[in-house]
């Protein structure tokens, strides 16, 4: 059974930091692209981060490109987004999943990714 848990979020004020987990069981981890998404009950799920099986791509949406970043560490079937700068507009429920392609690239869109995380709350006051 594929299973993916996320951990790491809170509530933090304008500027600050965190780091989100995503640990995941049931499949050769090492080997898929994981993303990060993010949603609020105002707005769709979207695009946050994506990190290639290697490690070596990464993709990120415009709005937190300088300010978040991916990685991965296969050996502890963990992938990580790190937040800084953080904007109360990053408030939100932060999801990370598997790409459904073995070995494919990254990629920012939903219908790409699959066995979704219960996600962890970020709230960010002003």
């Amino acid at each position: 059974q594929v299973q993916v848990v996320e951990s790491g979020g809170g509530l933090v004020q304008t500027g600050g930091s965190l780091r989100l987990s995503c640990v995941a069981s049931g499949r050769l981890f090492s080997h898929y692209p994981m993303g990060w998404f993010r949603q609020t009950t105002e707005k769709e799920r979207e695009f946050v981060a994506a990190i290639s099986w290697t490690g070596g791509s990464t993709l990120y949406a415009d709005s937190v490109k300088g300010r978040f970043t991916i990685s991965r560490e296969n050996a502890k079937n963990t992938v990580y987004l790190q937040m800084h700068s953080l904007k109360p507009g990053d408030t939100a429920i932060y999801y990370c999943a598997f790409a459904r392609r073995f070995g494919s690239t990254t990629s920012p869109l939903s219908s790409e990714y699959e066995y979704w995380g219960q996600g962890t709350q970020v709230t960010v006051s002003s």
